[in-house]
Parts: C-alpha cells; sequence; structure tokens
C-alpha cells in the first residue's frame, strides 16, 4: 500500500489515463480528489473508488478557471484536512501543424491551457504539499523524444511544461516538495483502439496488423496500458520515489530511450 491514507488530486480525469491514475492511487490505499469539467464522468469514477473501500472526491473543475481552480483547492482542503499529491494530466490538444503555419494565437492558448494553467494549479496546492512533504507529478509525453513534421505545436507544448516541471522542482524542493514527470508513449486505451480501427478499416486490414507494427518499434514489442503508466505516476507520488525528484520517466516500452 504505498499510499496508504494519502490524498491524491488527479486534475484531468477523463475515460482513460486519468481514471486509471484516481483507481491506481486508490488500490495503493489513497483517497483521491477527482478534478475534470465532465460531472458525470467524475461520479462515475468515485463510485469505483469508493468500492475499493477509499473515499473518492468528485470535484467539477474548468482547470483553466482561477476561480474554479481555489474551489478545488478548498474542497480537497474542507473534505481531507490535507493533500500529499497533486497528477496533472488534464491536456488542450494544439493544432497538429507545422510550426511556421501555426496560428501564432493558437500557440498562445495552447500555452494558456496547458502550462499557465498546471503552473497556476500547482502554485495554488503548494502550501499544502509543503506541510505533507508531498509531490507533484506532471503527465507530458514521448512527444518530448522526436521531431516530427506538423507535431511541432504540441511538442513545443509538452517541452515547456516539462521545463516547468525542473524548475519546480528546483524551486520547490527546500520545502521537502518533490516534482516529477512521465512520459507515456502510445497508450493503449479507448482513443488508439479507435483511432487503430480507423487505420485498420481504411487500408483493410485487422487492428492487429496496425498494432503489431506500431509496437514492432518498441523493446517490448508491445504498447503500454493505462494501468502500466499509472502505476509509474503511484511510484512518483510515493515515498519508494523520496529522493527522486526532478526527473521525467518514460514509459513507453522501450520505444525511446533517454
Amino acid at each position: 500500500m504505498m499510499l496508504q491514507d494519502k490524498v491524491i488530486v488527479v486534475a484531468g480525469v477523463g475515460p482513460g489515463l486519468g481514471r486509471s491514475i484516481a483507481l491506481a492511487s486508490a488500490r495503493e490505499g489513497a483517497d483521491v480528489v477527482l478534478a475534470a469539467r465532465t460531472a458525470a464522468r467524475l461520479d462515475d469514477v468515485a463510485k469505483e473508488i469508493a468500492a475499493l473501500g477509499r473515499r473518492g472526491l468528485a470535484v467539477p473543475t474548468d482547470l483553466a478557471d482561477a476561480a474554479a481552480v481555489e474551489r478545488l483547492r478548498e474542497t480537497a482542503v474542507d473534505a481531507f484536512g490535507r493533500v500529499d499529491a497533486l497528477v496533472y494530466n488534464a491536456l488542450a490538444m494544439p493544432p497538429i501543424k507545422a510550426l511556421g503555419e501555426v496560428s501564432l494565437d493558437a500557440v498562445s492558448a495552447s500555452f494558456d491551457a496547458n502550462v499557465v494553467a498546471a503552473l497556476r494549479l500547482t502554485r495554488l496546492f503548494v502550501p499544502l504539499l509543503s506541510e505533507s512533504k508531498g509531490s507533484v507529478v506532471m503527465i507530458n509525453s514521448m512527444v518530448l523524444r522526436f521531431s516530427q513534421l506538423t507535431m511541432g505545436p504540441y511538442k513545443l507544448t509538452k517541452a515547456a511544461l516539462l521545463a516547468m516541471a525542473q524548475s519546480l522542482a528546483t524551486e520547490l524542493g527546500p520545502q521537502g516538495i518533490r516534482v516529477n514527470s512521465v512520459a507515456p508513449g502510445h497508450i493503449w486505451g479507448d482513443s488508439l483502439k479507435w483511432y487503430f480501427g480507423y487505420l485498420a478499416k481504411k487500408r483493410g486490414v485487422e487492428v492487429a496488423q496496425v498494432y503489431d507494427e506500431t509496437a514492432a518499434g518498441t523493446d517490448l514489442r508491445k504498447l503500454p496500458e493505462p494501468d502500466e503508466i499509472a502505476d509509474a505516476v503511484v511510484f512518483l507520488a510515493s515515498g519508494l520515489a523520496r529522493a527522486i525528484t526532478g526527473q521525467c520517466l518514460d514509459v513507453n516500452c522501450g520505444e525511446y530511450h533517454h
């Protein structure tokens, strides 16, 4: 029980990785504060957490809204009195366009929705994390590890998120707060399954062929699943990682080495 009686805030709870992080935290003994815009989804995950014997608190939150994230913090404190870890899993996908063509307004909006929103949320929770000697885990992406046409705006956003996490590790370390990142590869969840189904239909082949072709580029010949990435997040939030900060842990089944 790596997170026994800890309180974990998961910001950005969707049907895939966010849900897996929340449930993995509960399985390891944590109570979980769930934040996202879709209230019904949060309620469903809260029920799953309750079935594991832990408390799941659903707090519908627009993470880009300063007043909303302040309410999130206040609600977490009122319910639990403490916070031991903050996991930032939210993403507003920037345009998939070349940097030479993408709207600069769109780039600016992406930074506000991703990097600035993450910084705002983290700063609000610093006093609580300082009290608990807690940690922050930011979900990044393997886009950090390659350059590809049209992926520039996404890489730009995620590279800034990584730089911010590393700088926060330096700034917050003296308060006992650790800040780390997890960079998943392709996540074999519902979204990727749908996309591979689309590609398979377009090519007239089986989904398994598309999967195998993609997985062939990894050392383990498989794609990481949401629960496997969630386990890495739990590790970094736990006491087992008490001497680890400022790091980015790649979880990509060996597609890229770093």
